[in-house]
């Protein structure tokens, strides 16, 4: 049997008899972006009652990564949030905010840098990819977990390392070439839309947002858990038209978002939310209309 509970302001998934053992939300702080790049041609009228903007019309985004550990020892993170080595000229432009930092919530499961195994990195821009990377002692760029093998796909990546003008300000080669130079970079490969990591996790390739941006699913024991990164970066973006401004194809945006709920409605999954800055997750129904709408949340 599956069971969850919110424990200390995570989500906390435990699972019995199955490949995976449990399942942490992993706080590394807040930052703002602009609410109108946020929630695209959604007026603010109607966005700014969702999560207010401040008088620069900045609104606070969670930077929440998961942390997957199985019975046979695995610990997989996914995603890094921003980092702490960029400068403070970078840091001013988002606010960072909050207590959170990625490697003091590790250690408050019980586990050090040392202990991850395995790090997917479901896109490689700088708010998901910033912290698998960090300076040493001597100022070298290093990964931050010196014994996990880090995860992308070779279509990503080459998006990445060769940027459009719209999406080159948000790949930041210092936050990923030293995976590939300290040959800790593996590759996922693309056979299909949807590809199995392991046992018990899926990923689903999406291109809306990004070129190969991966969403990763989770199964047990009849339940289904889903982790989408920026196809569905908070709760307030579930309606079909919230598409961030940010995404390169928003049409496509719309088609992968309309798929995943449909997918979400047929496996009952549990949606688990990278920037929602007040809700870790939620699960979904279908409304009077046939919509697809939150059914309930699971706070902080």
């Amino acid at each position: 049997m599956c069971y969850r509970f919110i424990e200390n302001a995570q989500l906390k998934i435990n699972y019995q008899n199955t490949v995976i053992k449990s399942i942490h939300s992993i706080d590394t702080g807040y930052f703002k972006l602009d609410g109108g790049a946020m929630f695209g041609v959604v007026p603010k009228s109607i966005w700014n009652k969702l999560n207010p903007a401040d008088e620069n019309n900045m609104c606070s985004w969670a930077l929440r990564c998961l942390l997957i550990c199985t019975n046979d020892g695995k610990n997989i993170l996914v995603d890094t949030g921003i980092g702490n080595k960029q400068d403070e000229k970078f840091k001013s432009h988002f606010y960072l905010h909050g207590s959170g930092d990625l490697i003091q919530s590790i250690k408050a499961l019980g586990l050090e840098a040392e202990d991850i195994t395995d790090v997917i990195l479901t896109h490689l821009h700088f708010d998901h990819c910033g912290g698998a990377v960090r300076k040493n002692e001597d100022n070298e760029l290093i990964p931050t977990f010196p014994n996990a093998i880090y995860w992308s796909t070779q279509t990503h990546w080459n998006w990445a390392s060769n940027p459009n003008e719209r999406e080159k300000n948000s790949f930041l080669k210092e936050n990923f070439q030293p995976l590939q130079d300290h040959d800790k970079l593996k590759f996922i490969i693309e056979s299909s839309d949807r590809v199995d990591f392991m046992e018990g996790i899926s990923i689903h390739f999406c291109s809306g947002h990004t070129q190969s941006l991966m969403a990763i699913e989770m199964d047990c024991n009849g339940q289904n858990y889903l982790f989408t990164a920026d196809l569905f970066p908070s709760s307030y973006h579930v309606p079909i038209a919230y598409v961030m401004a940010y995404d390169i194809f928003p049409m496509l945006s719309l088609l992968e978002k309309k798929k995943m709920l449909n997918y979400a409605i047929e496996k009952n999954s549990i949606m688990i939310f990278e920037h929602d800055p007040n809700h870790i997750a939620c699960n979904f129904k279908k409304n009077e209309q046939g919509r697809i709408v939150v059914n309930e949340y699971f706070n902080l």
